[in-house]
């Protein structure tokens, strides 16, 4: 059952409801500045996570930076934002998801000046943990604020295509943004560049994005759910995060492995017994993820696509940043303008997937979209130090086309899926999935390439892995829309 299912009347067939959708969509246009103020706060999140890695000469050139702390602000903005996801999504969905995505708004724009102004590595390092802090609490509430925005499917569908189609241009773009902004000024402007954005999000949020009402919470807080989650996903990914430098069999990678095993297991012993202790005692503590959620139908196989989803595209961009970079000597401009293509994809694929999702339903275009992924990531195994630009490039544009059909697509099954009340907890669950699924490819591909001693070995070794990753989600989303079919025949 769907979101839209649940008002008094008598529910129609999916292929009607769809239809009507589609009508209804026709005659009303769709509103444009809400959808504007949720996006740019979604940007600024992604754009951030890859902004600053063409930085890194400098600020280590500035700060007089170790490996180390350049590893922290790389990497610990991620780290902090996947592990403080399912809090913020927690939150958003008790307190109210407007004043939540103000907050984080709030947040990661006191953290982008302290970045700018930033005088040491450790202050530079705290600042950005704040910033992943408050991405955050923004992202599980952007989510919730779009899907309560646009009710309608279809409407709904193209929001979402739209807000994909912008989180996909940030993550790509932010190589050539911050090889522009580093080359004309300083590593310092890629952070002054929130500021503007943010005020204009803060702006149009104020007085364009109503706040959806708020069903009561039954029970208290669950203190004990929220440190373990963040003390699980914080040990995991912080250690993901390590292991792709430090090597897998280090003491601080296999301490944090272990931290966030053991927190994550009494975790969920925890959210199971009080998930069984509130439906009798409604006064009690609720649980902060009631693992009821994933009972609900797409949300569990839609959770892993996305692990494999960013386990295999950011993978191979880590993989292939490094191959432009070492193999072809290419500097950071260069690098970012050589992947352009797989970025200008999203232009064409995000508004192609809402109207196909629209139509269809989501898993249908996830299964298309993941199978052209996995066949792109088999064009890199044509690359090698000399290899012409232009072979490369149906690799980088198949898969940089799946992957916002793919988004844009898991994103729409996750509203449909989440259940009322619940989509700040299930969009932070699906977004804790591609960070962990990220923070793997990454870790997973760049010990391949150490250890093969040849960059171009480890690169189509990697290829293959995320040519299978893909592949599997194709088979897991077609074999969830034929599950979906049946239940609602």
């Amino acid at each position: 059952m769907t979101l839209n299912d649940s008002s008094t009347a008598p529910a129609p067939t999916p292929q009607l409801a769809t239809g009507q959708s589609q009508v209804a969509a026709k005659r009303q246009p769709l509103a444009l500045l809400p959808l504007i103020a949720l996006s740019l706060g979604y940007f600024l999140v992604m754009l951030d996570v890859t902004v600053v890695n063409v930085a890194v000469p400098n600020i280590r050139e500035s700060l007089h930076t170790g490996a180390s702390g350049l590893q922290w602000i790389v990497d610990g903005y991620s780290t902090f934002f996947a592990g403080l996801l399912l809090l913020g999504g927690g939150l958003g969905d008790r307190l109210g998801h407007r004043q939540l995505f103000l907050t984080g708004l709030a947040v990661f724009t006191a953290a982008s000046v302290g970045c700018g102004l930033a005088s040491s590595t450790v202050v530079l390092v705290v600042a950005r943990l704040a910033q992943g802090a408050g991405a955050a609490f923004l992202v599980p509430s952007s989510f919730a604020l779009l899907q309560a925005a646009y009710p309608d499917r279809a409407q709904r569908a193209r929001a979402v295509g739209i807000w994909g189609l912008v989180a996909a241009i940030a993550f790509g773009a932010g190589p050539v943004v911050g090889g522009m902004l580093v080359s004309g000024l300083s590593w310092r402007a890629v952070f002054w560049l929130n500021l503007p954005v943010a005020a204009l999000a803060v702006l149009l949020t104020l007085r364009h994005v109503p706040s959806p009402a708020r069903k009561p919470k039954a029970g208290r807080m669950d203190p004990a759910g929220q440190v373990l989650g963040v003390l699980g996903l914080i040990g995991l990914a912080g250690a993901l995060n390590e292991a792709g430098s430090a090597g897998w069999s280090s003491p601080v990678v296999i301490s944090g492995f272990v931290l966030g095993a053991a927190a994550l297991v009494v975790f969920v012993l925890v959210e199971r017994r009080l998930e069984s202790r509130i439906a009798t005692h409604p006064d009690g503590r609720a649980p902060m993820l009631p693992l009821s959620l994933f009972r609900q139908s797409g949300l569990s196989p839609t959770t892993v696509i996305g692990l494999l989803l960013s386990m295999g595209y950011y993978g191979m961009l880590f993989v292939a940043t490094l191959y432009f970079q070492q193999e072809r000597g290419y500097n950071a401009l260069g690098t970012g303008l050589a992947l352009l293509p797989s970025v200008c994809m999203g232009f064409l694929a995000a508004p192609l997937s809402s109207r196909v999702t629209a139509r269809t339903g989501p898993y249908l275009p996830m299964a298309g979209a993941l199978l052209l992924g996995a066949v792109g990531f088999l064009g890199w195994l044509a690359a090698g130090p000399d290899t012409p630009y232009p072979v490369l490039l149906f690799a980088l544009m198949a898969t940089g086309l799946a992957t916002p059909v793919t988004v844009v697509a898991s994103t729409v099954a996750i509203m449909e899926s989440a259940p009322a009340g619940g989509a700040g907890v299930a969009s932070a669950v699906f977004n804790v999935s591609r960070q962990v699924g990220s923070a793997i490819g990454v870790a997973l591909f760049g010990t391949l390439v150490a250890a093969s001693g040849h960059l171009v070995g480890g690169l189509h070794t990697s290829a293959l892995i995320a040519s299978a990753a893909f592949l599997a989600g194709s088979v897991l989303a077609a074999i969830t829309r034929r599950r979906t079919a049946a239940a609602n025949a």
